[in-house]
């Protein structure tokens, strides 16, 4: 099986991770109307110290039920993708997309309790598109396409257009995301190569193209028979061997 068959392959992670993902934030919202109102207040508190913790539950608050519903979406979608096509450092980037994107969102962030999941939703957008340019693999380069032309207007809310939003951890999201596409250029699948691709590759060596003359015409090209020297007695070791031993006999 080839690299990219073992990279591309399916499997029950590809959708159970965030489908498991996405339930721990509905059920964290939950939990959040119906017992501990509370902990709304644990988002990101810019420049701090008491806001660092939000870098971590952030992730899992949101406002209202609208705001959870418009994250949980793209969350989905964008986790298996990332689970299916990169599966080895999956991981990696949702882990430290939740701890960049909300560092970045209490550096630069205004005075104000930043919280929902949409840091990280950026973060998959970014890495996807990013991820998928620089490696010029087909399969990825239409994932990037996909993934612009559903979610490529997100990119306005990176800016301060909206009053109330948290623009600042979706433009942490986007430098996350571009950064860690960047850092992991090299774990990608590799465009496959063909033979006439090879650095060592010689058109006098393909037998396709000898049936072709040097204008393109299909020729009737025979590839030369070896002939096979025939064996005697004098040039068969066996023979020899045996006939070696009826002598001394």
């Amino acid at each position: 099986m080839s690299n990219n068959q073992e990279q591309f392959k399916y499997s029950t992670s590809v959708i159970v991770y965030p489908l498991i993902f996405v339930l721990s934030i509905w059920i964290v919202f939950w939990m959040q109307v119906r017992f501990f109102p509370k902990i709304k207040r644990l988002g990101v508190y810019p420049q701090e110290v008491e806001g660092l913790l939000g870098i971590f539950t952030s992730p899992f608050i949101h406002a209202d039920i609208e705001h959870l519903y418009h994250n949980s979406i793209p969350l989905f979608i964008l986790s298996a993708a990332l689970f299916y096509f990169y599966r080895k450092i999956s991981w990696k980037v949702i882990f430290f997309g939740i701890l960049l994107s909300g560092l970045f969102t209490w550096v630069i962030g205004r005075p104000a309790n930043h919280i929902g999941a949409s840091g990280l939703v950026y973060v998959l957008v970014s890495f996807i598109f990013f991820k998928g340019i620089f490696a010029k693999h087909f399969r990825l380069i239409a994932l990037s396409l996909i993934v612009i032309f559903l979610y490529g207007s997100m990119i306005w809310y990176a800016f301060p257009i909206k009053e109330g939003m948290s623009w600042e951890g979706h433009l942490g999201g986007l430098l996350s995301g571009l950064l860690f596409a960047i850092i992991f250029r090299k774990a990608i699948a590799k465009p496959e190569r063909y033979v006439w691709q090879q650095p060592d590759y010689n058109e006098d060596d393909d037998p396709f193209l000898r049936q072709f003359d040097e204008n393109g015409n299909f020729i009737d090209y025979v590839a030369p028979e070896i002939e096979e020297e025939p064996i005697s007695e004098e040039n068969n070791p066996q023979y020899n061997y045996t006939f070696k031993e009826n002598k001394d006999d």
